[in-house]
């Protein structure tokens, strides 16, 4: 399971216990979904097929709230039409992500994924009621977002002048339960990394803004002093068939890994872990990174599997930038480096792995108490406890609420009336010309001019 999926099911697990729920996924050929209803109270499950509306009508007619991903109302625009209350959940910067992802390919067809990007992300601005992001940096970016968007207005202000009740954070959260080792993943498992090894892991995808190759350049820096630290990247292939076309570092970090020799010696790639395998696997390993580029995307992001290390007690090394760097530092859970400089990380690893295992265990407890799913949903509980439209529902429901184009002055408008204005001018200026007042001024102009002389 990817961010994505964790989150929605943590944010279902919590507020089943507040609220009746349904929980919708996506259909796949040949998965059946089980939950555990010890944890997850429902309503029931549904599965729904891209596109297809009557897959979930049934269930939106039950909803008072619906809560659903950015790219939500662009699949079914039926929803900036249903009656129930719109929570957008825009916790994935998604536009400088696909900026990303499209960078490689040739300025014409960037600009035209980009149009077709922001398109789609228009239909969430209209639909919304009620919108939750992940971090503070993240709310001033949808505060900005939502003012283009005409939805910081006399309506919205009016209401709330702090526009919480319009955008508000819910970050990514971990269980209250701590990680359980159920089987053996790596260690003794994985060819060429035995159990007193120390393992680095690199815990999720190899997207194009996050920097995998410092951390293999670090590895085979380090390799030169001790040949018993071990990196894994044990996800390299999303679950997800709609993302197989998606850019990624693979690869490169697999060509890296290989020039530089530590390819399944000190460098190793799996394809993917389930996620009933996960807190194992993490048990297993000794540090974790979370190393990125400096962009945009760096600038908005909440790294998930940050706070799965958080979760099982990992020390980490990160690059600087993001929002949970700052966790990290916070709560000196690990050692912040700067942008791109592998000796940093090759020298952060290894002051890691010669501390004693417990040294941040009090940092570490303290920050598994206030980073609980129960804790960070607290704002989306009272919503859906107490759901509420959007003051300005009904204007935000029209194509756009200020800029609609019924509503614009087009540029060939405004010209006529320039054009209609000047000649107006004219027709007064040639009226004064042939008027009393004019040729007494001319007589004036006259008389002056004799005197001069």
């Amino acid at each position: 399971m990817a961010g994505p999926g964790i989150r929605n099911y943590n944010l279902a697990r919590v507020l089943g216990r507040e609220t009746d729920l349904i929980l919708a996924a996506v259909h796949q050929d040949g998965v059946d979904i089980h939950v555990d209803p010890s944890t997850l109270h429902l309503q029931k499950i549904i599965t729904y097929r891209h596109g297809h509306w009557s897959d979930l009508h049934e269930a939106v007619q039950w909803a008072e709230v619906i809560i659903c991903s950015s790219d939500g109302p662009h699949e079914f625009r039926e929803l900036c039409n249903v009656d129930a209350a719109i929570v957008i959940d825009g916790y994935d910067p998604l536009l400088p992500e696909y900026l990303a992802i499209h960078s490689h390919l040739p300025m014409a067809e960037q600009l035209h994924y980009g149009r077709e990007r922001i398109k789609h992300l228009h239909y969430q601005y209209i639909a919304g009621d009620f919108f939750i992001c992940a971090s503070e940096r993240q709310r001033n970016w949808w505060l900005g977002q939502l003012q283009v968007a005409g939805r910081i207005n006399p309506q919205t202000f009016g209401a709330d002048t702090t526009l919480r009740s319009l955008v508000d954070v819910v970050p990514f959260g971990l269980p209250e339960t701590p990680p359980q080792h159920k089987k053996q993943m790596i260690k003794n498992v994985w060819p060429g990394i035995s159990a007193d090894d120390k393992l680095l892991l690199w815990g999720g995808g190899l997207w194009a803004w996050l920097d995998s190759i410092s951390a293999i350049r670090a590895v085979a820096k380090i390799k030169e002093t001790r040949t018993d630290v071990k990196l894994i990247f044990p996800g390299t292939k999303h679950p997800n068939p709609a993302l197989d076309g998606m850019q990624t570092q693979n690869q490169l970090a697999f060509d890296t890994a290989k020039e530089l020799g530590v390819l399944d010696t000190h460098v190793f790639f799996g394809d993917w872990v389930a996620r009933e395998d996960w807190p194992s696997l993490l048990l297993e390993c000794d540090i974790a990174l979370s190393l990125h580029y400096d962009s945009v995307e760096t600038e908005l992001a909440f790294r998930s599997r940050v706070i799965d290390y958080i979760w099982a007690g990992l020390p980490m090394v990160a690059t600087t930038g993001d929002a949970t760097s700052e966790l990290i530092e916070q709560h000196d859970l690990g050692i912040v480096v700067d942008y791109e400089d592998v000796d940093a990380v090759a020298e952060a690893i290894l002051q890691l792995v010669e501390e004693p295992v417990a040294f941040r265990q009090a940092q570490s407890d303290v920050a598994r108490k206030e980073l609980t799913w129960e804790h960070a949903a607290q704002p989306l509980i009272a919503f859906c406890q107490n759901p509420s439209h959007a003051p300005d529902r009904e204007i935000a429901r029209k194509k756009h609420p200020y800029y609609d184009e019924a509503e614009q002055i087009s540029l060939h408008e405004l010209h006529l009336r320039h054009h209609n204005d000047i000649e107006q001018l004219h027709s007064v200026i040639k009226g004064y010309e042939n008027g009393k007042f004019i040729s007494f001024m001319r007589f004036i102009k006259q008389f002056r001019n004799r005197l001069m002389k």
